[in-house]
């Protein structure tokens, strides 16, 4: 016969009440996770002399083309100073293009080269390998609730930034 006087708590609620200890674990594990995570990618910068801020701005033009450079800024929060300075670098190189705006001149509408969305490829390969081995060795309940963690760590308008750009694109 189940003891009912000590319920078993339901799944997830004993994470309800995290000790500091068990909060700063989970800190450094996302601090190495994100050193993992940028590791490929940033040896295969490395020998074009571009950095994270370079494939930021090539993945999300990726992703979004034609977006504007301020939409590129909300994503991103950068400066205006930073992004240009990348951007002049990644057009100087020829990944990416920036077109006028049809129906506001002064917007400035960016899409990846055939150069560009290679090299974006290449850099997204890497990660999606690392993600895939690490999604397939935690399986699907982990993967979801992963997925949850990461949403409700955004401020809000990063929040509506992200379902934008699952939902659009843009």
């Amino acid at each position: 016969m189940p003891d009912t006087r000590h319920p078993k708590p339901a799944r997830g609620e004993n994470l309800l009440f995290l000790t500091d200890e068990q909060l700063r674990q989970g800190s450094e594990a996302m601090f190495f996770a994100y050193r993992g995570f940028t590791a490929d990618p940033d040896r295969i910068l490395a020998d074009m002399a571009y950095g994270r801020a370079h494939h930021r701005a090539l993945h999300f033009v990726g992703r979004a083309p034609g977006t504007t450079v301020n939409n590129l800024l909300n994503i991103l929060g950068v400066t205006k100073q930073s992004l240009n300075r990348v951007l002049r670098t990644l057009i100087a190189d020829g990944l990416v293009e920036s077109k006028i705006g049809r129906n506001d001149k002064r917007e400035r509408h960016l899409h990846l080269t055939e150069q560009g969305r290679a090299l974006e490829q290449k850099l997204s390969d890497a990660q999606r390998a690392r993600l895939r081995a690490a999604f397939r060795d935690a399986g699907p309940e982990a993967v979801a609730g992963f997925r949850t963690v990461l949403e409700a760590m955004m401020d809000p308008e990063m929040h509506s930034s992200y379902t934008k750009l699952r939902e659009t694109g843009l």
